[in-house]
């Protein structure tokens, strides 16, 4: 049985395979191994792939065979989302607290799994990307309470999604709705899903195979959005 690739811990942060040789059993597993930093979580992204772990293990690299993905002019936002948007007494802010909302979805109870893959060591390599304006926030408040949010990377016109969470009614679901429409403003054309979820396919992502996957990202991740620097606060 063929293995994963091993990345020695000083490897060069561009050191990855081809996305083709992605283990079918697992589905997706590309390599085992290297470091954090931030010059090879982005050379990751950039490769099409991302990491997911627990504790007990070494640090994994995954490609799906079916990546999911949401393109911002197609999401679908129901009637009922809708009326939430707009009567739920719902502010949303971007990258007021990182911290919080990683924190928060590393919390939040799955039921396809048990404890989180955001582990202390993943959470420090996300505030610094957060800390060089590589990744990003959205947190949903309520009376002054954060009920809600997500965070991922940006990289050109990709947004690449890591992770949400909701203490109230559709909280995430309003502020994932709300994020897109603003990222559709500035021009992004590609929101990273990575995994297929039934949530996610009611707000319109669809499922695309890895080769198509990567040839978006070859198109978009070089690109320049039309954004503003720093990002606005309150949206």
């Amino acid at each position: 049985m063929r293995r994963p690739y091993w990345i020695p811990y000083n490897a060069p942060p561009t050191d990855f395979p081809p996305l083709e040789r992605a283990l079918t059993q697992p589905d997706g597993l590309l390599a085992v191994g290297g470091d954090l930093s931030v010059a090879r979580l982005v050379a990751a992204y950039r490769h099409g792939t991302f990491p997911w772990y627990s504790d007990e293990h070494p640090i994994l690299w995954w490609s799906p065979r079916q990546r999911m993905v949401l393109f911002p002019e197609q999401l679908r936002v129901t009637r009922s989302l809708h009326k939430n948007i707009r009567n739920a007494g719902y502010t949303l802010t971007l990258n007021q607290d990182f911290q919080a909302v990683m924190m928060h979805c590393a919390r939040q109870p799955r039921h396809d799994q048990d404890g989180t893959w955001i582990t202390a060591d993943m959470r420090a390599a996300y505030q610094k990307l957060h800390q060089r304006g590589i990744a990003h926030s959205v947190e949903c408040w309520h009376a002054g309470q954060l009920v809600g949010g997500l965070y991922g990377v940006t990289l050109g016109k990709v947004f690449f999604g890591e992770s949400m969470f909701s203490v109230m009614p559709n909280a995430s679901k309003v502020a994932f709705a709300r994020f897109v429409w603003q990222l559709q403003a500035w021009d992004y054309q590609l929101i990273d899903c990575q995994v297929s979820s039934e949530h996610l396919g009611s707000l319109g992502a669809t499922e695309v195979p890895r080769h198509t996957f990567k040839a978006l990202l070859d198109r978009w991740c070089d690109e320049p959005p039309n954004q503003p620097t720093p990002w606005p606060t309150v949206f």
